[in-house]
């Protein structure tokens, strides 16, 4: 348990990153794939139904044990509120209601955030923006581990605590890579939490709202759904920053194992990219991919290959200003979209 990573600095490039190149190919052999574009409509119900389980689930484990509401926060209760967190994710590129209605995706948001129990969606979207924007930049890109992390967890004891940990690193690392003004957005979604959580409290008690929280944690941690945290960009195979998943496990994480395919085409919500890959199979069926996330969890933990370490970093002395508060957040437009998903707003 104490065998070091053999990585000692991250994967150092100095090209751009491979989706905007692929993407403008893809669209000039395929143009079709515009029609691809744009919200699912049955994506709101489907969320809002998830929420409101939830909710219930709030009165059906209100006088259960301690074990129990544990057991079933991690089998069930996480399940959900991670599948929320990445309902947030589609969500931050406004599939819930199109680019026209930035407004309406972030409030409905907010009410996808309510199990979760921690205000995060405004947020997430402000932050998620600059990670496809500026992909694996060394100081814009959230996602990437920061230095400290890399040298701390470096042994296969230190990644397993990582990995357990992942869910306070994942939500404090963009505060200290690259903080952001705090937004008037973000002050409503925190108010509409506190209000949620309040309310939890007085009407099923203090252990229901633990049942909310321990699952969010716990389900971002040593957890199958959770895999795909380090299956998306962490360098498994050299010279390759993003992998894809085709994996059952995509029916309850709207697709993010479709990961190749959604950093090629943000406009195209999950439920669509199975058929960019039916259009274009040639462009990612010769790539890396996983099979497994639970595989995934047991070689970044086993395989001294891999760690922290194991990431694409980029430094760009030309690099463009990050954006604003307000810009990044979609008040204003969503810039670093395709260009064709502009025109057909």
């Amino acid at each position: 348990m104490g065998q070091r990573v053999s990585r000692t600095d991250f994967e150092w490039v100095y090209d751009d990153q491979p989706h905007t190149r692929r993407r403008q190919e893809m669209v000039k052999k395929y143009p079709h794939i515009k029609k691809l574009f744009g919200p699912d409509p049955k994506f709101k119900y489907i969320v809002s139904a998830m929420v409101l389980t939830q909710i219930a689930m709030l009165y059906v484990m209100q006088h259960q044990s301690w074990p129990m509401i544990v057991l079933v926060a991690y089998c069930f209760g996480g399940v959900i509120n991670h599948s929320l967190m990445l309902a947030n994710h589609e969500i931050s590129h406004n599939m819930a209601f199109g680019y026209a209605r930035p407004l309406a995706n972030r409030y409905f948001g907010m009410w996808c955030n309510l199990p979760i129990g921690v205000p995060m969606s405004v947020s997430f979207k402000k932050y998620h923006n600059l990670h496809h924007r500026h992909l694996a930049d060394d100081d814009l890109d959230p996602d990437v581990p920061t230095l400290v992390e890399a040298k701390l967890f470096c042994t296969t004891f230190g990644k397993f605590v990582w990995v357990c940990l992942q869910p306070f690193f994942y939500g404090l690392r963009p505060l200290f890579v690259n903080p952001l003004p705090v937004t008037k957005l973000e002050l409503i979604n925190t108010a509409v939490q506190l209000t949620f959580n309040t309310l939890v409290v007085l009407v099923f008690g203090w252990r229901m709202m633990a049942y909310l929280l321990i699952g969010s944690v716990l389900a971002m941690g040593l957890h199958p759904v959770a895999g795909h945290f380090i299956a998306e960009h962490y360098m498994f195979a050299k010279g390759f920053e993003t992998y894809s998943y085709y994996g059952p496990l995509n029916w309850i994480t709207f697709n993010v194992g479709y990961h190749n395919e959604h950093h090629d085409f943000p406009a195209i919500p999950g439920s669509r990219l199975p058929e960019l890959k039916k259009i274009a199979p040639e462009y990612y069926e010769t790539m890396p991919q996983h099979t497994s996330w639970v595989r995934v969890l047991y070689d970044f933990i086993t395989d001294p290959a891999v760690g922290p370490y194991a990431r694409i970093k980029r430094k760009s002395l030309d690099r463009p200003k990050a954006p604003t508060a307000e810009k990044s957040i979609g008040l204003i437009n969503d810039s670093w979209q395709p260009e064709v998903e502009q025109k057909k707003r």
